[in-house]
């Protein structure tokens, strides 16, 4: 039996927030739907992770890996951000490989009034950028296509999104596959002449899963 003085001190470390106890835990906070039914129900919460940061793996521009994001970037732009807030956020796209095509965006219902096109000088400032926009807490999402990102830099980027309550999505070569990173969610797409692969590499609270053909 521990002593009164033991039971004290006990209970004293498990009142400092810094000690995690798993019993007290909550579940897994509502995601933002992808629009994509099949992939909802494998992450966590029923969707995006929301004020996180998700990574999509690719083995090549225009795969799909947009047309993935459609649905919940739409509903973004239509999405109140708070009594504080009179608009939606902004949909910020740091350093595009190509320029966004407005009429396609406005087909998935993208408000083009709402988006903003980045183009830092160079990948330091693509990752800085980033961190701005999402710390800001004016950005609903931040798309961004760093070259190179560490996982000092993804934290950074974890840490932003989590303080602007903003959504961060960096798209990354398959390459970055057995990189350490601090995202939330880890997603793999790839073609094939059998279809679209999907693949949940990491997933926090949830496990790893295959689709096809999800878009």
């Amino acid at each position: 039996m521990p002593r009164n003085s033991d039971t004290s001190s006990l209970e004293k470390l498990l009142e400092n927030p810094r000690v995690w106890r798993a019993r007290s835990q909550p579940g897994p906070a509502q995601g933002l739907s992808s629009g994509y039914a099949q992939l909802d129900r494998l992450l966590p919460g029923g969707g995006w992770p929301r004020q996180a940061l998700t990574e999509i793996l690719i083995e090549q521009y225009g795969i799909g890996e947009l047309q993935l994001l459609m649905p919940a970037l739409a509903s973004l732009c239509a999405e109140d951000r708070g009594a504080e807030s009179v608009e939606p956020g902004w949909i910020a796209w740091v350093a595009p490989p190509f320029q966004p095509y407005p009429p396609a965006l406005q087909k998935c219902g993208i408000n083009l009034a709402r988006m903003l096109i980045v183009r830092p000088r160079n990948d330091s400032e693509v990752l800085w950028s980033a961190e701005q926009a999402l710390s800001s807490g004016t950005c609903a999402a931040v798309l961004l296509w760093p070259q190179g990102l560490d996982d000092q830099g993804s934290r950074r980027l974890q840490l932003a999104a989590e303080k602007g309550g903003s959504w961060a999505i960096a798209f990354r070569p398959l390459s970055a596959r057995h990189e350490p990173s601090a995202a939330a969610l880890r997603l793999e797409l790839s073609a094939s002449h059998r279809g679209k692969r999907l693949a949940i590499l990491k997933s926090r609270g949830g496990r790893p899963a295959v689709l096809h053909n999800v878009v």
